[in-house]
């Protein structure tokens, strides 16, 4: 089960891309939660905090395919420099803000919602640049994985300071952090060479004698949102995100009605680390994802937990339920990676870090849903009501996957032309084959698209 991550942290620059771009955006889960306090210590009001923390949620969804479209088109360690700085910035002047001018903390935090990091999109657009069949899977599970580490420490790290030093002190160290993971993704991607635009696939596509740049222009000026496998895997990460989101807050409001928030720490982990084991797991295994299995095994996994949750079952204490949370959280990361997996797959290749803009637009999109979606369920049904919409959202994404057809066999793999395109100057070994050429010949036209679910936008 280890051999496709032995494969995979040999190729050059792997680790360092994936830990920068995890240290880039490790406050995210965190701000939230120094949000709200900050705010609702100023206020009084955890709706006038929950504006606040929206505000930040709706900046960053609105900015997802614009900083995509500017990463595929060179210079990713710049924006991602700009970026940090500018959101450092952001939360620094919001954590000096006094508290009778709390109101400026609105535009404030969408302004600063702009700026935030885009790692996630750009180093998801890169595995397809630097992997290829076994290993791509396995790094995009091991993304999906480790992301689940800043679910957990994220929050845990922010509420300590929280708690010691207050709110304001909690903003300023998310800021640092944000900064230095900014500076230290910029570095590594400098040093892996990629901060250039990928070269374009296929260009040829519509027929031997289309002019490429003419192809390549006529693909850049389509949107991404014209293709139907796109689009559907972006509805996917909406409704499975909003699920899991809505789990999220069924915990802290199962936590709330019996006056022991102490619950929702303990509740969250345990279904996080179920989660990172079914992520492991998920990344050593040899063949391509079966998306469906996995989503619609996610789905059943919350399901599992409807009997056991009040109002239809009133357990003497919520710990007897976190066996079955272990098992409900299997599915869900490597879930997650085949859906990136997918879209990898499915983008354009000189649009990648765009359509993965559009995912993360999608996946805040769905936290914002979720929240006022799960509380009225809770209000209207007890817990039982929002874990039934949790399952309902996720079925929902699982019965999305089977209109979407499978990869043809010579899909799985990345294009390997593509990287020594991309790193010529820096001359790391290709990651075929430990520095040898590959002993494929390059292809003369469209190479494993010929079945493609991707019509509107191949180019």
């Amino acid at each position: 089960m280890l051999a496709n991550y032995r494969r995979l942290f040999a190729v050059p620059h792997v680790m360092s891309l994936l830990a920068w771009s995890l240290i880039a955006r490790f406050h995210t889960p965190g701000l939230m939660i120094a949000v709200t306090f900050l705010v609702q210590g100023w206020t009084g009001s955890y709706t006038l905090a929950g504006l606040v923390a929206g505000s930040f949620t709706l900046g960053m969804a609105l900015v997802g395919p614009l900083r995509g479209r500017m990463a595929d088109r060179g210079g990713g360690d710049r924006l991602v420099l700009v970026c940090g700085v500018v959101f450092t910035v952001g939360l620094t002047t919001l954590a000096l803000l006094p508290a009778s001018l709390w109101w400026l903390s609105i535009p404030l935090a969408l302004g600063t919602g702009l700026f935030g990091t885009p790692a996630n999109q750009i180093v998801r657009a890169l595995w397809p640049r630097l992997t290829r069949g076994p290993e791509r899977q396995a790094i995009y599970a091991a993304e999906a994985t480790t992301q689940e580490l800043l679910f957990v420490f994220s929050p845990i790290l922010t509420a300590a300071v929280v708690a010691m030093a207050g709110p304001r002190y909690a903003l300023l160290m998310l800021g640092l952090l944000g900064l230095a993971g900014a500076v230290g993704f910029a570095l590594a991607l400098r040093r892996a060479g990629v901060t250039g635009p990928a070269s374009v696939e296929h260009a040829t596509s519509d027929g031997p004698g289309t002019d490429e740049t003419t192809a390549a222009r006529k693909v850049r000026r389509r949107s991404l949102l014209a293709s139907p496998a796109l689009c559907l895997v972006f509805v996917m990460c909406l409704l499975i995100v909003s699920g899991v989101v809505g789990m999220d807050l069924v915990i802290v409001a199962w936590a709330n009605e019996l006056n022991a928030p102490q619950y929702v720490m303990v509740l969250a982990s345990v279904w996080a680390l179920g989660s990172l084991v079914g992520g492991a797991v998920a990344g050593g295994l040899k063949g391509a994802p079966r998306l469906p299995l996995r989503a619609f095994g996610a789905a059943a996994g919350i399901a599992l937990l409807v009997p056991f949750v009040p109002p239809i079952n009133h357990l003497p204490t919520p710990l007897l339920i976190t066996p079955l949370l272990f098992v409900s959280g299997l599915a869900l990361a490597p879930t997650l990676a085949a859906v990136m997996g997918r879209l990898g797959d499915t983008a354009p290749s000189h649009r990648r870090a765009e359509a993965f803009g559009w995912m993360a637009t999608a996946m805040s999109t769905g936290g914002a849903v979720a929240g006022p979606l799960t509380g009225a369920l809770v209000d209207s049904n007890g817990i039982a009501g929002g874990v039934l919409g949790a399952v309902g959202l996720v079925t929902l994404a699982a019965v999305l996957t089977l209109f979407l057809r499978r990869p043809p066999v010579g899909e799985e793999g990345s294009p390997v032309e593509e990287a020594p395109v991309d790193r010529p100057e820096v001359g790391p070994p290709s990651p075929a084959g430990n520095g040898a050429p590959t002993d494929e010949p390059s292809p003369a036209g469209p190479t494993g698209t010929a079945g493609s679910p991707l019509r509107p936008c191949d180019p």
